[in-house]
């Protein structure tokens, strides 16, 4: 038996991959999640763009189960998502009826308000990954209501394994849904002044202490406006200190000009929130740049969750690894947190910390992973891993695949 509707059993033969994993959770709970996205991502918004790349694994698999989309080969980024949609449905026709309502319970969940099936995800593609390295797995967190979600075995030994999702919006000073928010209530107004003040502009924010509620927003959007109107150069308070300059950068006149976000990048560094507008035919183009008054702490977000996950996560009677998807990250910021070694050195330090005892290894993947990019945007071995030298089975050979530090 299957976790679909009463029809889904007999019909589960015919059905494609990703047709079957939507009738897992049934065609009811699909559609209000369908008609729930689709008044929230709005393709004209910051907010509806920020919702498409959030839920785009959902939006991908509902795409595809369409007829007109069946008929095209899958990309390879498809591919990927279809064989863990594939590994679900398989898992849940092996599944008692008990572990089988967690499973769908847990993919109820992913598509409920701001959630995703992201983790759901990464709990498939974790155990795919484990047994292509020679280990068996064993869905405990399921089967037995374990802490920790995967046994895996191989030649004898045992590990414990663990996967959490962190998002990335836990480490922002200024986080990104604050940042679409301010765009999103600006941009009338913006549009208007720009054609009325055809140039080229950039507008900086530094928020020392980010955007602290409604209340806040209101303002802020309020006093770029005003200084906007009124055609100021400058506007300083404890809140924020907006400075408006002509955009020096070079090739800047063309808003739609493909180097331009690298430049600006490059110029403002991984933590910065950017926004272009203008118009490409009149050569206007305005830049806004904002950052908070510190830096993104994403590490620090990962490691806070390691501290929890391994004291709460796993029995101590095995080796533990903690496999941690750091989701809503951007590609500038996932590359500066592994170029500069941000993340290992703040994840090798609290190897060093009682609290790391229960871990032998901890890994690291994003959406980049996942959805199949390539280095250096992605990681080669597909996650970023991190061996506790510390740990009594770290030397261990047979572990030695799930375990060995790579980067």
């Amino acid at each position: 038996m299957s976790l679909a509707d009463p029809a889904f059993e007999d019909s589960a033969p015919g059905l494609s991959p990703w047709q079957a994993f939507m009738g897992l959770a049934g065609e009811a709970a699909w559609s209000r999640r369908m008609a729930d996205l689709a008044l929230r991502a709005r393709p004209h918004s910051w907010r509806g763009r920020a919702a498409q790349q959030r839920h785009a694994l959902e939006l991908i698999l509902a795409r595809l189960a369409r007829p007109e989309d069946g008929r095209r080969a899958p990309s390879a980024a498809e591919q990927a998502l279809l064989d863990l949609a594939r590994d679900a449905v398989a898992l849940s026709d092996t599944l008692p009826e008990a572990p089988r309502a967690r499973l769908r319970e847990q993919l109820l969940e992913g598509l409920t308000g701001e959630q995703t099936l992201i983790p759901l995800f990464h709990l498939f593609r974790e155990a795919a990954r484990q047994r292509a390295r020679g280990f068996t797995v064993h869905f405990t967190g399921l089967t037995e209501g374990t802490s920790y979600d995967l046994l895996l075995e191989r030649g004898g030994v045992e590990a414990e394994l663990a996967c959490e999702t962190v998002s990335a919006e836990e480490g922002r000073a200024l986080p990104r849904t604050d940042w679409c928010a301010l765009m999103d209530g600006i941009n009338p107004d913006l549009q208007t002044w720009l054609a009325a003040h055809p140039g080229r502009y950039l507008l900086k924010m530094t928020l020392p202490d980010g955007i602290q509620g409604p209340e806040q927003l209101s303002e802020l959007q309020r006093r770029i406006s005003t200084l906007l109107a009124e055609q100021k150069r400058q506007d300083a308070s404890a809140a924020a200190v907006l400075k408006l300059d002509p955009l020096m950068l070079a090739g800047a006149r063309m808003a739609a000009q493909r180097d331009l976000p690298r430049q600006l990048r490059a110029q403002f560094g991984p933590d910065a929130h950017l926004a272009v507008t203008g118009d490409p035919a009149a050569g206007s183009v305005f830049v806004l740049a904002a950052r908070a008054g510190q830096a993104n702490t994403v590490s620090g977000a990962a490691v806070r969750r390691l501290e929890q996950a391994a004291a709460s996560r796993f029995s101590g009677s095995r080796p533990g690894i903690l496999s941690v998807f750091l989701d809503d990250l951007e590609r500038p910021e996932w590359r500066a947190l592994r170029d500069t070694l941000e993340l290992e050195g703040a994840v090798r330090r609290f190897f060093t910390s009682p609290g790391a005892r229960p871990l032998v290894a901890a890994a690291f993947a994003t959406r980049l992973e996942m959805f199949g990019a390539t280095p250096p945007d992605a990681v080669a071995e597909g996650e970023l891993r991190f061996r506790n030298s510390g740990h009594a089975a770290a030397a261990c050979p047979v572990l030695r695949p799930a375990i060995t530090s790579c980067g």
